[in-house]
């Protein structure tokens, strides 16, 4: 893991964005990191895990509630239909 202040990182760009792919950099200010330099493919990698859990989380809980609610789910065909979908 590299850690480079800020101050060095802004003499630096350069060569810490061609090692980004491969590993984070991490920007620290007062020995803090507090921001990273990552690369483009492993950022959007990263998104589409959060977006993904995300749902996964909503899915969950709403399940949960379901089970706490002793409610049945109404069926997709159903809601389709009385929304004039169908």
């Amino acid at each position: 893991m590299d850690r480079v202040t800020i101050n060095a990182a802004r003499d630096r760009l350069s060569t810490l964005v061609d090692r980004a792919p491969t590993a984070p950099v991490y920007l620290t200010r007062r020995d803090r990191a507090v921001a990273a330099i990552v690369g483009a493919d492993v950022l959007r990698r990263l998104l589409d895990d959060a977006e993904e859990l995300a749902d996964i989380r909503a899915a969950t809980a709403a399940q949960d509630e379901e089970q706490r609610l002793d409610e049945e789910p109404v069926p997709w065909d159903e809601v389709k239909r009385d929304l004039g979908l169908s």
